[in-house]
């Protein structure tokens, strides 16, 4: 026997609901974007024109796809047509991909990190985050550009050098050509520019229209009309093209010609399994209980100089900064040591040489300073060996932010002789060392705090707490490229992934917590 089966009778409920279980993740995304006032998207609808689908509804939706690792907006618009999870929380409406993907990347520029802000304040309210740790680490995302259109900045200034090597070469035998006539003054202000190491597209145009008003003087003069036609058609638009090249590099050192924001980075996968150097972005986020507090994207490979700006952002994310920070060894450094020290946050972050010094070898060595003594009311530094080392002078770096980090320089009186001086130095007079001072004393404060017992605790936790969020995202969600392009575009997708993510993790710890209750009623 066989149940009943018609396809001329409805079986699909009027009210989608009643398929949708009580403690489903669609009704936990459903219920937190409902909470949002309404106010919030304002700023996303200025007024004018049609009637426009409710931006709660869309939010919903796309959310919801996030979770579900569905990221293009031609699937989400196939899965609000077909998924019955997806009609319900559209609320039997159909938003083709163009209307998603312009109110994804365009409409919710202004308005996403408000969204993920509340959405943060209701999990504050119901306790699952408290803001008082913030685990901060980084990943890096492989941009929506091609692998292998790369542009990079040395090659862009040693050819702008070779060009302008040319257009002197050039001006040198247009000279030579007309030495046998009068110099004007325009012809040295042009020769001059030829010289000049601050050549520029406006200038060498500028030159070749003296050059063009002398030819239509000496029209038969044939190597000033090749020298012309070689200056506008080939050496000027390379100059232009080298300027906008440098222009777009900032104080990069890479970009990408399909995604201009994008830097070439080296990643840990890679599809040739060689560390081949990919465009992409590097994703700063800062957890707590393994949902995101703050999330922010950066064009720098490095760590280590995305702390303060990523620390600044959540500062206009939520208005105030929290009160520990953790971090690994990339983030160490003299300047944001003192950036946390000066806003007051207690940090819990390593240096690059933190785990060395526990080392038998570290310790052993007569090379390091870590292993001297200072006198600070003498301001000596004393070797291994008993030599003292006295101030010599003061130096002083800037680093590409404008930081400035203050050196001082110690002598010894005299190295010769010493047993040591081989395992010491490879220099061959006297031991100088180069130390900033308040480097030494912030890293002091650093190791003081990170071999506590609670400062142990938060460095343990540090390792499940950023890394299991990034897992969840690339591998568990499968997101490992980027969709769109541009920086301001990626940063909302960004914010779109951390929507989901908490609200994908608020589920879980639900469904842990009524599972916890039904096991101890039993």
């Amino acid at each position: 026997m066989y149940i009943q089966y018609s396809m001329d009778q409805l079986f699909l409920p009027v009210d989608l609901a009643v398929d949708i279980p009580a403690n489903h993740l669609v009704r936990v995304v459903n219920a937190a974007v409902n909470r949002l006032d309404d106010a919030i998207f304002d700023a996303a609808y200025p007024g004018g024109g049609r009637d426009s689908y409710h931006p709660k509804m869309l939010t919903k939706v796309i959310i919801y796809a996030y979770t579900q690792r569905i990221y293009s907006s031609r699937q989400i618009a196939k899965a609000v047509r077909e998924n019955i999870m997806f009609m319900w929380i559209a609320g039997r409406q159909r938003p083709n991909f163009r209307t998603i993907n312009r109110f994804r990347s365009e409409r919710m520029k202004a308005v996403l990190e408000t969204v993920f802000t509340a959405v943060l304040q209701f999990l504050a309210e119901e306790n699952y985050v408290q803001l008082a740790h913030y685990f901060v680490d980084g990943t890096k995302i492989e941009a929506n550009a091609n692998r292998y259109t790369f542009v990079w900045g040395k090659a862009a200034v040693k050819q702008k050098a070779k060009l302008q090597e040319k257009v002197q070469t050039l001006f040198a035998a247009i000279e030579e050509a007309e030495k046998q006539e009068e110099e004007t003054h325009g012809n040295r202000d042009l020769l001059e520019l030829g010289e000049s190491a601050a050549l520029t597209s406006e200038k060498l145009d500028q030159a070749v229209q003296q050059l063009e008003e002398r030819l239509q003087e000496k029209p038969t003069d044939k190597p000033l009309k090749k020298a012309v036609r070689t200056l506008r058609k080939d050496l000027l638009p390379r100059l232009r093209k080298y300027e906008t090249q440098e222009t777009i590099l900032g104080t990069r050192n890479s970009y990408s010609k399909t995604d201009h924001d994008a830097t070439f980075m080296r990643m840990k996968e890679d599809h040739m399994q060689n560390g081949q150097l990919k465009p992409g972005y590097n994703v700063q986020i800062g957890t707590e209980n393994q949902f995101i507090v703050g999330y922010s994207l950066h064009q720098r490979p490095t760590d280590t100089r995305c702390l303060i700006p990523h620390l600044e952002q959540v500062k206009s994310q939520l208005g105030k900064l929290p009160r520990t920070v953790i971090a690994d060894a990339g983030y160490g450094g003299e300047e944001n040591y003192d950036y946390l020290g000066q806003n007051e946050i207690e940090a819990i972050v390593k240096y690059n040489t933190y785990h060395r010094e526990k080392s038998r070898a570290w310790q052993k060595d007569v090379s390091k300073i870590d292993n001297w003594t200072y006198n600070e009311e003498q301001d000596t530094w004393t070797c291994a060996e008993g030599q003292t080392l006295r101030f010599h002078r003061v130096s002083k770096e800037k680093t590409e932010s404008g930081y400035e980090i203050e050196y001082r320089h110690y002598r010894s009186a005299g190295c010769e002789g010493c047993p040591l001086k081989p395992q010491c130095t490879k220099a061959q007079g006297d031991r100088e060392i180069k130390v900033s001072m308040k480097y030494w004393r912030l890293k002091n404060q650093a190791r003081q705090k990170l071999r506590s017992e609670e400062g142990y605790a938060l460095t343990v936790r540090r390792m499940i707490e950023p890394e299991p969020v990034f897992g969840d995202i690339k591998n568990n969600r499968g997101f490992k490229r980027f969709l769109l392009r541009g920086l301001p575009k990626v940063t909302l997708e960004v914010g779109w992934l951390s929507l989901a993510h908490n609200l994908l993790k608020k589920a879980a710890v639900d469904t842990k917590n009524q599972r916890a209750k039904r096991e101890q009623a039993a």
